[in-house]
C-alpha cells in the first residue's frame, strides 16, 4: 500500500503547497517516503525494493544472481541513456535543433533495445519484470515528445504486449 501525493516539479511544490524539497533536496521524482523513516528517491532503486517485497510476484531475479545484475543493467540503461536523454524534450527554451539531436540520440538507444528484444517478450526474455515498467514509461514519453517507434517491430509489439497487461 502507498499514498500518491502530487509534485509541481517547476515549482518544487507538494499539492498541499507546502515545499517538495523539504522531502527530497533533489527537487526530482520519484520520491518514497518508507515507515522506517527513510527516504528512497532513485527509480531504478525503488521498483527493486518493491520487487524484493513481493517476491511471489518475480518481478525481480534473487540477489546476487548473474540474472539480477543484467536486471540491474537494464534498469542502469534505461535510467541513464533514455530518461536523462528525455529531459531535454520537455524544456521549451530549446530550441529545435537542440530538440532533434537528443531525439536523434534516443532513436539510437531504442533501435538498440529494438535488437535486443528479438526472441524475447519482454527485456529480461519471457516474464515482466521491473525494467519493463520503467520502459514503458519511456515509451509513452516517446508518444509525448513525438518520437516515431513504428520502424520498430520489436519494439512495438512489446510496447503492446506491456500495455495489454491488466495493471496497465
Amino acid at each position: 500500500p502507498f499514498d500518491l501525493v502530487r509534485v509541481d516539479l517547476k515549482a518544487k511544490k507538494l499539492e498541499d503547497g507546502s515545499d517538495y524539497t523539504q522531502i527530497n533536496p533533489k527537487g526530482q521524482v520519484p520520491a518514497l517516503g518508507l515507515e522506517s523513516g527513510d527516504l528512497l528517491t532513485e527509480g531504478a532503486v525503488i521498483v527493486q525494493m518493491i520487487a524484493d517485497k513481493a517476491p511471489h510476484k518475480n518481478l525481480a531475479p534473487a540477489h546476487g544472481s548473474s540474472e539480477r545484475y543484467k536486471l540491474q543493467e537494464w534498469l542502469n540503461f534505461i535510467a541513464s541513456e533514455l530518461h536523462k536523454n528525455f529531459s531535454p524534450l520537455f524544456q521549451p527554451a530549446l530550441s529545435d535543433d537542440t530538440k532533434a539531436f537528443f531525439q536523434d540520440r534516443l532513436m539510437g538507444k531504442f533501435k538498440y533495445i529494438d535488437q535486443a528484444l528479438t526472441g524475447r517478450d519482454y527485456v529480461m526474455g519471457q516474464h515482466f519484470t521491473v525494467p519493463d515498467a520503467y520502459l514503458f514509461t519511456m515509451l509513452a514519453w516517446a508518444d509525448r515528445v513525438g518520437l516515431d517507434i513504428s520502424g520498430l517491430p520489436n519494439l512495438v509489439g512489446y510496447k503492446a504486449r506491456v500495455a495489454a497487461r491488466p495493471k496497465v
